[in-house]
């Protein structure tokens, strides 16, 4: 075991998820938040275990989503055994309806190898008896799950509390970071420093503007989401289904999210009655018997924006110490178990799990 005391900035599903891989490999590890954890895009998002469109992504996220994708269903068992709180690592499939680019979308899982095909739109109709008319092209991943996002922060942070040398600090904001000269000895908040060896920054949309702080500009924004609740019976929707940028997703229980908006408003993430009109309207194109179901719930959060998507994962020249593991865009949830591992394996100097060079820090700030 390493001699290290590592400090994480962000208690979402990153943060979370980069402790419990290292708990067992250093002296101690402390977890912040500026709010609960996991309360931010972690809660906020839909959950599916894969990119919306994967063939539109480059090959660093894709290489992240590979590993995650396989990984999701251990990853659930292991935390339910441990905390007696299922994750709900659901695998349902995915449709995706009259892609304008299904031909590249096809050639990408067959150069790639991944099980997506065509298929006709009347066996799509025949699985999913709820689904809205007028669609005529359909291909389909059959292994793709959801994760029930807000069960999976409320296990990780079970799991965390159980350990003896992990300890989570909710509602503690960092404001700035403790230097040395080019050393990054902690962090600093409203109720004291706190000192490690290591510090991570795992602190999602906010991860620019604490990085302002030491003068290093990080393409990192927040993306405003809105996503609306159905409940409906269990057995309602098998299969998730995505068209026209818009999807369902359900859950074990009946639940149904419809998603998501895309909005560049800062900071803000109060829901809009417009985005709810909008989102209804999806959701009612993409399965008509939503017409008459009662909207349970409807919310934002703010997506950590990255160029291209790709996260930045690993130390950051010029201030030891100091490593980040941030701007996962809209694919946080996808990326999380991959990152967190290449995070882990890199800063305990292990083999890493994939080629860490598309997601390291350095040149891509220089850039």
């Amino acid at each position: 075991m390493s001699k290290q005391r590592v400090v994480i900035v962000g208690g979402g599903v990153i943060g979370l998820l980069t402790a419990f891989n290292l708990a067992s490999e250093v002296e101690s590890v402390v977890v912040l938040d500026r709010s609960g954890v996991g309360q931010e895009s972690s809660w906020a998002g839909g959950g599916i275990v894969s990119p919306l469109y994967p063939w539109r992504y480059s090959p660093a996220v894709t290489a992240l989503a590979h590993w995650s994708q396989d990984f999701y269903p251990q990853l659930g068992e292991r935390l339910f055994a441990s905390t007696g709180i299922d994750p709900e690592v659901h695998k349902t499939g995915l449709y995706w309806l009259d892609l304008d680019d299904e031909k590249e979308a096809l050639e990408w899982a067959a150069r790639l190898g991944r099980p997506l095909s065509a298929v006709d739109v009347s066996a799509v109709y025949d699985a999913v008896p709820v689904m809205g008319g007028g669609y005529s092209r359909a291909i389909y991943m059959a292994d793709v799950a959801n994760v029930r996002n807000p069960r999976l922060v409320k296990s990780l942070k079970a799991a965390l509390l159980a350990l003896p040398n992990v300890t989570l600090l909710e509602q503690c904001e960092v404001s700035g970071f403790i230097r040395e000269a080019d050393k990054v000895l902690g962090v600093r908040t409203a109720s004291g420093d706190v000192l490690g060896d290591r510090v991570v920054l795992a602190a999602g949309a906010w991860s620019g503007e604490l990085l302002k702080t030491l003068g290093v500009d990080l393409p990192v924004e927040p993306v405003k989401g809105q996503m609306i609740l159905y409940k409906c019976a269990s057995d309602f929707l098998p299969s998730m289904i995505l068209a026209k940028g818009r999807y369902a997703i359900p859950r074990r229980d009946g639940h149904i999210l419809i998603g998501s908006t895309l909005e560049h408003e800062g900071f803000d993430k109060t829901p809009t009655a417009s985005a709810l009109e909008s989102l209804k309207a999806s959701a009612v194109e993409l399965i008509p018997a939503l017409a008459d179901a009662e909207v349970v719930g409807h919310w934002a959060g703010l997506r950590p924006g990255s160029p291209e998507g790709i996260p930045f994962i690993g130390p950051l020249a010029g201030f030891a110490g100091l490593w980040l593991n941030c701007g996962h865009y809209r694919n946080g949830l996808v990326l999380a178990p991959a990152s967190c591992q290449l995070l882990a394996d890199l800063l305990l100097e292990r083999e890493p799990i994939i080629d860490a060079a598309p997601y390291a820090p350095d040149g891509r700030l220089a850039g």
